[in-house]
């Protein structure tokens, strides 16, 4: 591997991004093709010039970098991607590696511990913080965490699976604080279908009621503010 490692860059906080950027700009095997604010763009980008590494922040507007990371394995497109976090939840970091993260870091990471994991994403190994994983540690690390009792978005024939998105569209709105009856309207469905929603996202989050449901969103990023406006607009 003589030729540089191109590198995908996305994160919605501008500072934070140039500052990824900077890192990585002074390696000399590191190149950055490009980089982007938003979920949906980053997935083009990727498919467009199929980076060998991305590094995606979890919390982004539209789609999150979990459903970008999932978009990317499920097209079966060439980039290993590194997820960063400001969310210390060993729940994310299952989801995350489960579905085919490359590596799960907290964004306080040292800039030169950064380049240390694209260093060893790039020779395919797994990094979870600080801790280079083989395949048969990650394997033993994931059935820990579900022996352990993490719960993940459980759905038919998939270990970790994220909510639908009608799921995620209900939550949107259960976070907005609206009624069943306000819901169904929106969504020109029935009352007893936004319920089998609510008891549905309730079973795969593993909480008691509404409002843990929407402070386990918020709090983990699937769900923001403008995303919740955005969507009061359509």
């Amino acid at each position: 591997m003589t030729d540089k490692v191109a590198i995908l860059v996305v994160d919605d906080h501008p500072l934070f991004r140039q500052g990824v950027v900077n890192v990585f700009s002074v390696e000399p095997d590191f190149e950055v093709v490009g980089q982007t604010d938003n979920g949906e763009a980053a997935l083009t980008m990727i498919r467009q010039l199929q980076p060998e590494i991305a590094v995606l922040d979890v919390n982004l507007p539209d789609m999150n970098g979990q459903q970008v990371m999932r978009q990317v394995v499920a097209e079966k497109l060439p980039t290993r991607v590194i997820l960063l976090t400001a969310y210390d939840d060993e729940s994310q970091m299952a989801y995350a590696m489960r579905g085919g993260a490359a590596a799960y870091c907290s964004k306080d990471i040292r800039p030169e511990t950064l380049v240390w994991v694209i260093r060893q994403v790039r020779q395919g190994k797994h990094v979870l913080g600080e801790q280079i994983l083989e395949p048969a540690a990650l394997e033993n690390w994931l059935a820990a965490q579900v022996d352990g009792g993490v719960r993940a978005y459980r759905d038919p024939g998939e270990t970790y699976a994220p909510l639908s998105a009608r799921e995620m569209e209900v939550l949107i709105y259960v976070t907005k604080g609206m009624s069943n009856k306000e819901i169904a309207a929106l969504l020109r469905i029935s009352h007893q279908t936004v319920k089998n929603h609510i008891t549905a996202i309730l079973h795969k989050l593993n909480v008691e009621d509404r409002t843990q449901a929407a402070i386990y969103a918020l709090r983990r990023g699937w769900i923001r503010l403008s995303q919740q406006d955005k969507q009061s607009q359509e």
